[in-house]
């Protein structure tokens, strides 16, 4: 085959037709003035980025870039707009044809520099008078005191117009009264439902402030409010106590705190003793007023005090109804000092470690027993020799502590000439009775005869049937306050019905 007839073809590019070159131009071209001013006509033809209405971001313009500002704005403007675009085609592709649709217009990206075409005078609706949402506000009386004539007359106490007049006075109350959309609703209030509101918000207001001013000034579970921590610390700082260590327990009317001893006076504290930091405000015994208003002891200075002074008169009964205690030899914790509502009494337990309550003691029958004889003795004691009612015994205000049971908690205790001392007997009674029966102490009493082995009154028992031994309790409470308004003191008066002793007084007191 003769290759000189052969033509050779151009092999096609992959990248597509390859535009031919542009054709060459020699330089006296290139230096031409002609050349120079099409270039020059050509560049004017361009609007500059200061002219008015350009717009930097169009695809047939060739912007001058060489600000790295502008170039930083046109390209956070071209990733916003590309955004949107794709949040508008999810919006789209999410709502499809359902009849509810949600809008993304939130998440929109909105540049400052779009808005320049918006006239500077233009004003948002939600500014102006001509907002469509707006409620409508009623109509005011003119001066007169009516508007309108004859019949269509119509006066500034129309039951109407005055309910109307107090929905949009709704609108003063504090923020924190949510009102709803009233005048929306075209709602009307009669005066007497408006003035019960007002009333209210005016009452939550100053219940809201006296809360938040109380929760200042307090002692709560286990924190103690600046008036006790300053106590403490001054106890610190005088050399009363080395450190305080923490809460080791918290009721309904104190906070217990571990401390070690310092010295008072150069005569040596305990070494571990116990911080008793009674609660000034905000606590839960809310009843403590009849454990102390009726004790003639304190009967006549409670009625003259403070909310935060009785509290220091509380801790106070205590270290007396304590060193009552500790003259008959009752165990219980020995008073070290008292600085108002805080009371520093000796540690039951040790190495930091409280005696467990007689609830989580783990006592064997032999122990159960020994316990159950001890309190049977305290309580006789209490009465007989401290005259004294505990008025809160249960198992989880004694400890057990070195094999022996130890009374704690004595803020309560009331005398028995109390006018419910009895009754509160009766309920120490019952719970003593029912703890020991339900742990299998076969030697423990019922409440009626642990009630009579204890005060020794002998009220009868035959039917066992609780109201009308409490009946019986109240009776004698009641003719002992017979006898105290015609004699003016406080003993239980000797006859035959009552079968036991007359309840004397501590010659101490």
């Amino acid at each position: 085959m003769d290759q000189s007839g052969v033509t050779t073809e151009t092999p096609k590019s992959p990248w597509g037709s390859v535009a031919p070159a542009a054709p060459a131009c020699s330089l006296a071209d290139v230096m031409s003035e002609q050349l120079a001013r099409q270039l020059d006509e050509e560049n004017h033809a361009f609007p500059t980025l200061t002219e008015p209405g350009a717009d930097p971001l169009s695809l047939d313009e060739v912007p001058d870039t060489a600000s790295d500002l502008m170039l930083a704005q046109m390209l956070q403007m071209q990733f916003d707009r590309e955004y949107d675009d794709q949040l508008r085609r999810e919006e789209k592709k999410f709502n499809g044809d359902s009849k509810v649709s949600i809008s993304f217009e939130n998440y929109l990206k909105v540049h400052p520099y779009e808005d320049s075409d918006s006239s500077e005078d233009e004003v948002d609706w939600q500014d102006t008078r001509d907002d469509p949402y707006r409620a409508e506000k009623p109509q005011t009386t003119p001066r007169k005191g009516f508007a309108g004539k004859g019949k269509n007359i119509t006066t500034k106490h129309d039951e109407v117009n005055c309910g109307r007049k107090n929905t949009a006075r709704m609108d003063k109350f504090a923020p924190e009264v949510h009102v709803g959309d009233g005048l929306g609703m075209d709602l009307k209030l009669s005066n007497q439902v408006f003035n019960s509101l007002k009333q209210h918000c005016y009452t939550e207001q100053k219940r809201s402030a006296k809360l938040h001013e109380k929760k200042e000034h307090s002692t709560a579970e286990q924190a103690v409010d600046p008036r006790t921590r300053l106590l403490m610390y001054k106890m610190v700082n005088s050399g009363l106590l080395e450190n305080i260590n923490g809460c080791i327990s918290t009721g309904k009317e104190s906070v217990v705190f571990h401390a070690n001893g310092g010295s008072l006076e150069e005569q040596p504290f305990p070494d571990e003793v116990v911080l008793k930091v009674f609660k000034t405000t905000l606590n839960e015994f809310r009843n403590r007023d009849r454990y102390i208003k009726d004790d003639y002891r304190f009967k006549e200075r409670f009625s003259k005090l403070n909310p935060r002074k009785i509290i220091r008169l509380w801790a106070e009964k205590e270290m007396h109804n304590l060193a009552r205690m500790k003259k008959a030899e009752i165990p219980c914790p020995e008073v070290v000092v008292l600085k108002k509502h805080i009371l520093v009494m000796s540690f039951i337990g040790k190495d930091h470690v409280p005696a467990p309550k007689l609830k989580d003691a783990m006592l064997g029958s032999e122990d159960l027993k020994n316990a159950y004889y001890q309190v049977l003795h305290m309580m006789r004691q209490l009465y007989q020799e401290c005259n004294l009612v505990h008025a809160d015994l249960s198992e989880y205000n004694m400890l057990w502590h070195e094999g022996k049971v130890w009374l704690i908690d004595v803020s309560q205790s009331v005398e028995p000439t109390h006018p419910h001392g009895l009754e509160f007997l009766f309920r120490d009674c019952r719970n003593v009775s029912t703890f020991f029966q339900k742990k299998g102490v076969g030697e423990a009493m019922n409440v009626y005869d642990l009630f009579n082995t204890v005060t020794g009154l002998h009220i009868p028992v035959d039917t066992e049937d609780e109201a009308a031994f409490i009946a019986e309790i109240v009776a004698l409470e009641k003719r002992n306050e017979d006898h105290v308004q015609k004699r003016g003191k406080k003993t239980f008066p000797v006859t035959s019905e009552d079968s036991g002793p007359p309840l004397q007084l501590d010659a101490d007191d």
